[in-house]
């Protein structure tokens, strides 16, 4: 927990506790939590290990953000912050080549596997892991955060090419800071027929944690990846501290603020 405590205790909320797993029983809980969203809920095919786990390469050299319930203890959210130094690989290298970030290698924390209990995907989960996301930001020094955010392609694409359409009109990185997918959504088969976007009058409703990135003024580098893994879209999405509305980063951090 030694980044979040370096200003105290850890973030809460009424009936959630936010810190960074400091042993080998939370992060497992946070993997068994990761484990149950994509595999079981959504359909992910993960890499074969520990039944029940969702483990990777990765895991080792991350820090685990986790939102606990109060009163059972349960470990109902989390968040993978792969911060600078520690390896010299990215997840997101996985589905994109991340040349043109190389300049910001040194100040940007890679997040990823973020997802939230089904039971417990409430506004106030939702808050406190942006605050611990903010602060953990702040306290590092950092000023970059980026990694993939997810859209389903269950219905045919239309919510990516919404996304998409949305991305082109006011939420498109700089172009120095374009990215290039390995495997462009848009070049697979399932793509060919979706709609360019949504119907007039009959709106899209984008993913939650998308859409809040967007709302506190990240940037979308380009066109998505597509995960055969988890049979998705990924998007990689930019979001600098400088950029924050600072209306969001009192929120958030509070008499942090420095």
């Amino acid at each position: 927990m030694a980044v979040l405590h370096a200003a105290g205790a850890p973030l809460t909320t009424t009936g959630y506790t936010l810190l960074i797993a400091d042993d080998p029983t939370q992060v497992a809980a946070a993997q068994r939590l990761r484990h149950e969203v994509f595999a079981t809920e959504l359909g992910a095919t993960l890499r074969p290990g520990e039944p029940g786990l969702d483990v990777d390469s990765f895991d080792a050299y991350c820090d685990h953000l986790i939102v606990r319930e109060d009163s059972t203890g349960a470990v109902v959210g989390t968040y993978r912050l792969l911060p600078p130094g520690r390896t010299s690989r990215r997840y997101a290298e996985g589905e994109f080549d991340l040349t043109a970030l190389d300049p910001l290698r040194d100040d940007l924390v890679e997040t990823g596997r973020s997802c939230v209990h089904p039971d417990h995907r409430s506004g106030a989960v939702i808050n406190l892991m942006w605050a611990g996301l903010t602060r953990y930001l702040h306290l590092r020094g950092s000023r970059w955060l980026g990694g993939c955010a997810s859209v389903p392609v269950t219905d045919g694409g239309r919510m990516v090419a919404e996304v998409w359409s949305q991305a082109q009109a006011r939420h498109l990185s700089p172009p120095p800071l374009r990215v290039r997918p390995l495997r462009p959504w848009f070049a697979e088969p399932a793509a060919a027929a979706s709609p360019a976007a949504a119907a007039p009058g009959r709106p899209v409703a984008i993913p939650p944690l998308l859409r809040g990135y967007l709302r506190l003024g990240a940037w979308i580098c380009g066109e998505p990846s597509y995960d055969s893994d988890f049979g998705c879209a990924d998007f990689y999405v930019l979001f600098s501290l400088d950029r924050m509305n600072p209306r969001y980063l009192r929120h958030f951090l509070g008499g942090e603020q420095r």
